[in-house]
C-alpha cells in the first residue's frame, strides 16, 4: 500500500485546502482536481507568459502543465501544491522555449503586448505613461535576449519572489547555479540595455 505519511496537514488554511484537494484527487476525483485548476490557473499564466512572452504558447504550456500534473500526482511526496505545480509550469514553460527554438518565427512577436503588466493608476500623465510603456518593452525586448535559463531564474527572483532555495527546488539545478544564473542574467541584460539606460534613470 502506498505510504501517504508525507502528506501532513498544515496550519496554512491555502496549503491545507490544496492537501485536501490532492488528497481527494489522488483518491479519483475530476472535480478536486478541477477546483486546484481553478485555483492556480491564472496564477501560472502570470508566471509562464513572463518566460513565455507569445501568450498563446503560454497558455498552451500553462494547459500541458496541469495535464502533467493530473498524470504524474503520485509523485507529488507532501509540502506546497503551489510550490510543485510551479515547478511543473516552469518545466513546461522550458520545453516550449526548446520547442520555439526549433521551429522559429518571429521571435517574441507579443513582446508589445504588455497587458501582463500592473496598470498604470489613471492619475498618471501620458509623458509618464509613455514612459513606463517604453521601459517594458525595453526590458522585454532584453529579458529576449538573454538565455532561457537565466531568463527564467530572474523572473522567479525579480517578479515572483521566490529566494534562491524554492527556485533551485522548482528548477532542479544547485542552490550555486540559481545564483549564477540571476548575477550572469542581470549582468546580460544590463549589457543589452546599455544604450537604453537613460530610461531607467530618475
Amino acid at each position: 500500500m502506498e505510504d501517504r505519511r508525507s502528506i501532513t496537514a498544515s496550519d496554512d488554511p491555502v496549503q491545507r485546502r490544496d492537501l485536501i484537494l490532492m488528497e481527494q484527487a489522488r483518491g479519483g476525483s475530476l472535480d478536486a482536481f478541477n477546483d486546484l485548476v481553478l485555483c492556480y490557473q491564472d496564477m501560472l499564466f502570470a508566471l509562464v507568459v513572463r518566460m513565455v512572452p507569445d501568450r498563446d504558447q503560454a497558455s498552451d504550456a500553462v494547459q500541458e502543465a496541469f495535464f502533467s500534473a493530473y498524470r504524474n500526482m503520485a509523485a507529488f511526496r507532501g509540502g506546497s501544491v503551489r510550490s510543485w505545480l510551479s515547478r511543473i509550469a516552469i518545466n513546461a514553460a522550458m520545453d516550449a522555449q526548446r520547442l520555439k527554438k526549433r521551429r522559429p518565427a518571429d521571435p517574441y512577436p507579443e513582446l508589445e503586448d504588455d497587458s501582463w503588466q500592473p496598470p498604470a493608476p489613471e492619475a498618471d500623465n501620458p509623458v509618464t505613461t509613455a514612459m513606463q510603456a517604453e521601459r517594458h518593452r525595453a526590458l522585454n525586448a532584453a529579458l529576449a535576449r538573454i538565455t532561457d535559463d537565466q531568463r527564467s531564474a530572474i523572473v522567479l527572483f525579480d517578479v515572483e519572489g521566490y529566494d534562491y532555495a524554492e527556485i533551485a527546488e522548482m528548477t532542479g539545478v544547485s542552490l550555486g547555479t540559481v545564483k549564477s544564473r540571476i548575477h550572469r542574467g542581470r549582468l546580460a541584460l544590463r549589457e543589452n540595455l546599455a544604450d537604453q539606460m537613460d530610461l531607467f534613470r530618475g
